[in-house]
């Protein structure tokens, strides 16, 4: 059975899209034209002068967050999250991190399921061209999610780079429809991905929210180490005491995962982004370089 938060989003993802047109099935086995590699993330980067754009894919206000800790700490407790998109620009090509909230919610009413009321003001499409950026070469998702999985037609024809383990849970899964996905080309990886060669745009493999989770490490050239969590944590509370959700998949590994997460952080200095902190957003410049 899936847990509740899961059953409750995929809900969601209903009602954004019921007025919309379905994609025909497609049988992953036979779409997918798949590459496979396993490489860990380099010790040293070279500088190429990339840049981290940050786009708004959602609000998701939760009436009781009691789901995002397993010891009760939040029962009771309410909260906004942001929903985060990012586009990594590298002069070898432009990487689309996330993909948020379904584009069918552009601009309507918030839709309410259970604890959750989601809403989205904008297309992640239409926040990349007023930033400029009219191709993405390569698409990655920190995990499965229906708030990380929204938008898939704002990644046109790129290259999809999937942990083997987040691929597997995708294709495992009755309920939801991944056919957009499947559709794509794709490369998997297992450990980590360095999707450029040269350090600066690592892919790193989390897993314990999902099978497959991954967080994002990147190296620029002013603002110096950058993270992404994913869905690693979703508050900084959960951050600062290491909570894991009721619905992850691997509480044990979630806590594994946590310790490397903090390890290279504290590492390389790295700043931190949680994905759902509204805080954490608004602080980064357009682009943070």
């Amino acid at each position: 059975m899936k847990p509740y938060f899961l059953a409750a989003a995929s809900g969601l993802v209903l009602a954004a899209c019921s007025g919309s047109d379905t994609a025909p099935a497609v049988d992953p086995e036979a779409a997918l034209e798949t590459l496979t590699e396993t490489e860990e993330a380099p010790v040293e980067a070279e500088s190429q002068g990339v840049k981290l754009y940050t786009f708004d894919c959602g609000t998701i206000e939760i009436s009781d967050i009691g789901v995002f800790a397993s010891d009760g700490s939040y029962d009771g407790l309410s909260d906004t999250y942001a929903d985060g998109c990012f586009a990594i620009v590298h002069p070898k090509g432009t990487l689309l991190w996330d993909l948020g909230l379904p584009g069918g919610l552009a601009g309507a009413d918030p839709t309410t399921n259970g604890i959750f009321t989601v809403s989205l003001s904008r297309t992640l499409g239409d926040q990349l061209a007023d930033a400029g950026i009219d191709k993405i070469d390569y698409m990655a998702i920190s995990h499965l999610h229906f708030d990380h999985t929204g938008q898939p037609e704002a990644a046109g024809d790129a290259m999809w780079i999937v942990h083997e383990d987040e691929l597997a849970a995708m294709q495992a899964d009755t309920e939801t429809d991944f056919s957009a996905f499947f559709a794509m080309d794709h490369m998997t990886f297992s450990g980590d991905h360095d999707v450029f060669g040269d350090g600066t745009v690592t892919i790193l493999a989390l897993p314990g929210h999902t099978p497959g989770h991954t967080s994002l490490l990147l190296k620029l050239d002013n603002a110096g180490p950058v993270m992404l969590t994913g869905d690693m944590y979703h508050r900084q509370e959960s951050r600062d005491r290491k909570l894991v959700p009721q619905f992850n998949s691997d509480a044990e590994q979630s806590l594994e995962s946590m310790a490397r997460f903090e390890e290279l952080a504290g590492e390389l200095g790295a700043r931190v982004i949680i994905q759902h902190s509204r805080a954490d957003l608004a602080a980064l410049p357009q682009p943070l370089d």
